[in-house]
């Protein structure tokens, strides 16, 4: 039988388990997937944390990479025909943390070979996340930005797509991450006291956004001291101080957001392709090991993405 990890109520690991399943067949405009690797990211814990955003028990998992193995009726994917045999992946989907899943195709993408099953994995989540963020501040040509948390999977991909639009970014990361906000193109600076002096003395000019990928009370006052147009400050980690502050919160669960989230995901996958958007894999994990992983990337300090992989043992 199949496996995946559910959460069987809100809370933190202590609730997960691993559970075989029957995977459902696929039905028109579904596709089922034999996953060679899952996606980690911070929220497929925070959800369960929270509550959010379906009830329980709760698969879990946005997105996999793997092989079609079985195909609805007259069905096709997001980014065209599909077969079995076809290597894919995709997001949004729910229960990636499996060895096989059914899934609806109009998110299933197919795999460039240029990407290891790993890298497609964990592609997606990061990605649209990153370019709405971009999209929302209206970052192009010429724009100096500031990007808090540079270093962390978003922020890794908010550097190389910004530098795909023309800009310039300055990245807050502790200096141990410094080498990786200045290999995706980005000017690091340290943050903690002092982080706004040493911002303005890498941007003489100012900076015209800010992109708030942590949370934290330094990074939203610094960008709202840096910033003169409101409008131009967006957060991923902040929505209670930019519900009161009057600056932008974006998240996957809002309406908007995941409409402008599911329009670029191809025009991702295309970027990633052709080699315009890496995926900074740090560690690989067997399926089994999920809890240990998620120990791991909920630490901060990863060094990449993670993976879970049914075959390793």
């Amino acid at each position: 039988m199949a496996q995946h990890w559910v959460a069987t109520r809100p809370g933190g690991l202590d609730v997960f388990s691993f559970e075989e399943y029957d995977v459902p067949p696929p039905r028109h405009g579904e596709v089922t997937i034999a996953v060679r690797a899952a996606g980690m990211n911070p929220a497929d814990a925070k959800h369960v944390a929270r509550g959010d955003p379906a009830g329980f028990p709760k698969a879990i998992g946005y997105e996999v990479a793997g092989v079609v193995s079985a195909v609805g009726e007259d069905t096709g994917i997001g980014s065209g025909p599909v077969a079995v045999g076809d290597e894919v992946l995709a997001f949004r989907i729910s229960g990636g943390w499996a060895t096989e899943v059914t899934v609806a195709a109009r998110d299933v993408f197919a795999k460039p070979s240029s990407l290891s099953f790993g890298e497609a994995a964990n592609l997606l989540l990061a990605g649209c996340t990153a370019s709405e963020m971009l999209h929302v501040t209206d970052v192009g040509q010429g724009d100096t930005i500031l990007v808090h948390g540079a270093s962390g999977s978003v922020g890794v991909s908010v550097l190389q797509q910004a530098a795909l639009r023309g800009a310039r970014v300055i990245g807050t990361a502790s200096e141990a991450r410094f080498d990786v906000v200045t290999r995706y193109g980005g000017v690091p600076v340290r943050y903690g006291d002092g982080l706004e002096e040493r911002v303005r003395e890498a941007a003489p000019q100012g900076v015209v956004a800010a992109l708030d990928c942590v949370g934290t009370d330094e990074a939203v006052d610094v960008s709202l001291a840096l910033v003169a147009d409101r409008d131009r400050v967006v957060t991923i980690a902040a929505a209670e101080r930019a519900k009161a502050e009057s600056f932008t919160a974006i998240a996957g669960s809002m309406p908007a957001s995941q409409a402008y989230r599911d329009s670029v995901r191809a025009d991702l996958v295309r970027l990633a392709g052709e080699g315009r958007l890496v995926v900074p894999v740090a560690r690989t994990f067997p399926l089994a090991d999920a809890l240990e992983a998620t120990e791991l990337l909920m630490s901060q300090h990863p060094g990449g993405k993670l993976v879970l992989e049914p075959h390793l043992r």
